[in-house]
């Protein structure tokens, strides 16, 4: 797929971009790490908990490099990229440490320099290398990536597409206003601005809905109709897929001309850039998801997820280089799937969870035919709002969790008012894995009430301080298997 979204013109841009690149880090080393997942997966929670732990010396057990005390110090600089926002660390960590609540999910891309000194296990390496590395953190949403694939397919690709999905049973009544206006539109008809904007509004509610927490569904291309940013109300964003009959050449001056037009400069202005300039330029990859919310929906946003994460790995440029390639392109060579949010659950569910990961990462690069770099996958949570503990029910002792959810979450007829500690059994995830993705055995979601599991979210944990009155890092669980497999290598 990677290899089908660009021409010879933009290849010979993204090499003379590495090669530049690659001159100016000559002599300091540096790594380029994107984060992206779909909203709400807790990408802007890992970075700042990331960052918070290794400047502030965190538990980082599986860390190899700190577990052995190797890392002298880790520091914020500045970012190299004067084009980009920066990444407002300082605002998040504010948010999650001092007002304990979670900070603003990502809305553009941004960037963040986190620079590690320490010394190398190895005598070799220390004669040779600083003993420093950048590592240059990009956030960026998943659902913007979601978009790449676009680049290969027509406008009479991504209508066809985008009805077959909202015939989807679980996307088929929220689809239903915007199929019956669609219905009433003759796509020969003139070109008219209103008729544009009404479908297009009608298509974004659509793709809005299905976002909500009851469907949790990951896979609603255009990203930017989610997230338009200073491109809301353009023409770029203000199309629609169209109910196409034969795959005629549209007259001039129709609505299908219009769309089509619109379509087009989407990708050259908007997905094009967004790929060459940042997908193109990474290194290592998380990839950081929310099962639990699918699974809390069921079966269907499962296979949704998925199918998300399938579009997300055809999108990258997998592979190994050596000394002459890798000046002039850089390959991912490693790339994690994360699910956040095991806090929710306790640990006794963890490898049930993981083992879920495992499953649907390991059907999606198969389906990309996605070769060439190590694939990983962990449960986790970056920034952990909950501790365990046990209740007893009659005879029966119940491994809870203990956490303080936010105010206005439900189990059942309890409504939380974000101040109380609550312990909470949060169910059992299902032994049998093909259960979860099978969706002709349910197509319906489940509710908050469903005993198999219950999922509430919790305000972040109230940090404790030493006797000396020092703030601990934030506490976590499988933050540094995650450092380990991501950056572990570069400070061998």
């Amino acid at each position: 797929m990677a290899s089908s979204l660009t021409t010879f013109t933009d290849e010979a841009r993204i090499a003379l971009d590495t090669l530049s690149g690659r001159a100016s880090g000559l002599f300091s080393p540096s790594l380029r790490l994107g984060v992206t997942g779909l909203s709400r997966a807790g990408k802007t929670v890992f970075i700042s908990a990331l960052v918070h732990n290794l400047i502030h010396g965190g538990r980082l057990p599986l860390f190899e490099a700190q577990k052995s005390g190797r890392i002298a110090r880790a520091f914020l600089e500045e970012q190299p990229d004067d084009a980009v926002p920066r990444f407002q660390y300082e605002d998040h960590i504010s948010a999650l440490v001092n007002d304990r609540t979670w900070p603003d999910s990502t809305r553009a891309i941004s960037e963040l320099r986190l620079t590690i000194e320490y010394e190398s296990a190895s005598g070799w390496n220390r004669m040779f290398s600083s003993g420093r590395l950048s590592v240059d953190i990009v956030d960026y949403p998943g659902e913007w990536l979601l978009d790449l694939p676009l680049l290969g397919k027509s406008f009479a690709d991504f209508s066809r597409e985008a009805f077959e999905m909202a015939m989807l049973p679980v996307r088929a009544d929220v689809s239903q206003d915007w199929r019956t206006l669609s219905a009433t539109i003759d796509p020969n008809a003139d070109a008219y601005e209103m008729t544009a904007r009404r479908l297009a509004e009608s298509f974004a509610a659509y793709l809005k809905a299905c976002k909500l927490d009851e469907r949790a569904l990951s896979t609603l291309p255009p990203g930017r109709f989610l997230m338009p940013g200073d491109l809301e109300g353009s023409p770029a964003l203000t199309f629609a897929p169209l109910l196409l009959k034969g795959e005629k050449r549209p007259r001039s001056g129709s609505l299908q001309a219009m769309m089509e037009r619109r379509y087009e400069a989407y990708k050259t202005h908007v997905v094009k850039p967004f790929f060459r300039e940042h997908i193109t330029r990474l290194d290592r990859q998380i990839v950081v998801i929310d099962a639990m919310q699918a699974l809390n929906a069921g079966p269907g946003a499962m296979a949704d997820l998925e199918r998300a994460v399938t579009e997300i790995l055809s999108c990258f440029r997998p592979g190994r280089g050596n000394f002459l390639t890798d000046l002039f392109s850089r390959r991912i060579d490693r790339i994690l799937v994360a699910a956040t949010k095991a806090d929710h659950l306790h640990h006794e569910s963890h490898d049930r969870l993981q083992a879920i990961v495992r499953r649907l990462a390991d059907r999606a690069v198969a389906r990309a035919n996605f070769t060439g770099a190590d694939v990983d996958v962990v449960a986790m949570a970056a920034v952990r709002a909950t501790r365990e503990g046990t209740v007893k029910q009659g005879r029966d002792t119940l491994p809870v969790i203990i956490g303080t959810p936010l105010k206005g979450e439900k189990i059942n007829d309890e409504t939380f008012d974000g101040k109380t500690e609550t312990a909470i059994f949060p169910g059992d995830l299902p032994e049998k894995i093909d259960a979860v993705f099978d969706v002709s055995e349910s197509d319906h979601r489940q509710s908050s009430d469903d005993p198999a599991i219950r999922f509430v979210r919790f305000r972040p944990p109230k940090l404790e301080r030493t006797a000396e009155g020092v703030t601990l890092s934030l506490p976590h669980i499988r933050l540094d298997r995650a450092l380990q497999f991501l950056i572990g290598d570069h400070l061998a």
